[in-house]
């Protein structure tokens, strides 16, 4: 007998890749189950899946980075990693042990990072269940879209950690009016990107030719500290919420295109997000 729940959960993180460097993800995690009836006539109870499979996701694997173990370049030191890219780039974690999740392969994957829940998982099932399988996946998403990473170093959750990140989509309307190539100029834009908070920047300095920007915080969980090249930063003047993401785009766009209204609806990851509009679309 199968038991499954399709879109169980989804995971946003980010995670290390030796060309991509930092890289913000969002992927459904589809489940399945097979093995015999227990006295209640179920292979596990829907409620158990959810406390069991879920909690075990969102507490372990959800809004970390997730690094891959086995990868050459990569340094282990206590709180802090180094990871050189395959371009010779240099980023530098320091944080939490909460903070990161330790993946057993040479590069983070839908199929490595379901054997590491499949191990964590297993042990924790009723001896009725025989197999377990779980399928990783992205959102299918028609139009522009985006890998982000940030922090929200005054989140009272799992926000608060640096290197966290999304998949996203985003819409932009002009004059009402569907605009693709101000959503891809701007996924474009923030394409493997980290948006840092300009009060987080704690400095700034060189590694061979290249500028790198150090972020650095104190939040309840504990200190954090992310450097990485300058190139692939983006800095706002706020909190990198995506109510202030959406706005700051929708204020860019009114000042390069002045005397046109604008609606940029954000996402951040899969479902969720914010919406920013020009004070004249307001109530329309």
């Amino acid at each position: 007998m199968k038991l499954f729940v399709q879109q169980l959960t989804v995971m946003d993180f980010s995670y290390l890749h030796p060309r991509r460097g930092l890289v913000g993800e969002s992927w459904w995690l589809d489940v399945q189950l097979e093995g015999g009836l227990d006295e209640q006539g179920m292979v596990l109870d829907f409620g158990d899946v959810k406390r069991q499979v879920k909690a075990l996701v969102d507490e372990q694997f959800d809004h970390r980075l997730l690094v891959p173990a086995e990868h050459p370049r990569l340094s282990l030191q206590e709180e802090e990693l180094l990871f050189h890219t395959e371009g010779g780039e240099l980023l530098r974690h320091r944080g939490p042990a909460t903070a990161v999740r330790l993946i057993p392969s040479a590069a983070v994957s839908e199929e490595s990072v379901s054997n590491a829940i499949h191990a964590a998982l297993r042990p924790l099932l009723p001896g009725n269940v025989e197999r377990v399988r779980l399928r990783l996946r992205r959102e299918e998403i028609e139009g522009a879209w985006y890998c982000y990473s940030h922090g929200l170093r005054r989140h009272c959750g799992n926000c608060q950690r640096i290197a966290h990140g999304h998949r996203s989509r985003i819409e932009i309307l002009r004059d009402g009016v569907r605009a693709p190539e101000l959503e891809s100029r701007w996924a474009e834009r923030f394409k493997d990107i980290y948006i840092g908070t300009q009060e987080d920047l704690a400095a700034i300095t060189r590694h061979g030719d290249q500028t790198y920007f150090r972020f650095a915080y104190r939040a309840e969980q504990g200190a954090f500290e992310l450097e990485l090249p300058a190139r692939r930063c983006y800095l706002l003047d706020t909190e990198s919420t995506v109510e202030n993401i959406a706005r700051h785009i929708r204020q860019r766009l009114e000042t390069e295109r002045s005397g046109r209204h604008f609606r940029v609806t954000a996402f951040e990851g899969i479902g969720k997000g914010a919406i920013s509009e020009s004070p004249a679309m307001q109530g329309r």
